[in-house]
């Protein structure tokens, strides 16, 4: 949730805020397409967090619409400011949730994520659950209401905008 936010502060040097959204838990979009995706994986104590960014070119995917710095028609900015720029941005965070602990991480992923009763579908493995964006709970987990009114907490899964 963290880098997320991080990155889409980051990311509003160069595109409008009203066109990036976060979808849970890690990837931003501009107007629906895919420009950057985040990874994180434990190393004993710590947490590993790799963050691609589509800037100058960004891959054509038959399963999903994706897009560049440079395709929403900002000048792409250079890899290496990207980097001190978002180590900046990521320390401050950090440095937030180390003091203020993950309400205030949380409160601004809600703000930029897409809305309340979006349309979403989360796959895992084999597996599909379709419903409603509800939220998020204490801890980051998302809240995906039911067609029956039930509301089930996700805390792992590929999730998809319907």
């Amino acid at each position: 949730m963290l880098a997320a936010v991080a990155l889409d502060e980051l990311l509003q040097l160069w595109l409008p805020a009203d066109r990036l959204t976060i979808k849970w838990p890690n990837d931003l979009l501009v107007g629906g397409a895919k420009i950057s995706g985040i990874l994180l994986e434990a190393a004993g104590d710590a947490v590993v967090v790799g963050i691609g960014v589509n800037l100058a070119h960004h891959p054509d995917l038959p399963d999903r619409i994706v897009t560049s710095v440079a395709a929403e028609g900002a000048a792409p900015p250079a890899p290496a400011d990207v980097i001190v720029d978002l180590a900046d941005t990521f320390a401050r965070w950090l440095g937030r949730w180390r003091g203020e602990g993950l309400a205030p991480i949380l409160a601004r992923w809600q703000a930029r994520a897409h809305p309340i009763g979006t349309a979403l579908s989360v796959r895992e493995g084999d597996n599909a659950i379709d419903g409603l964006y509800d939220g998020l709970d204490a801890d980051g987990a998302l809240r995906l209401r039911g067609a029956d009114g039930s509301v089930q907490i996700i805390r792992a899964g590929d999730v998809f905008l319907l």
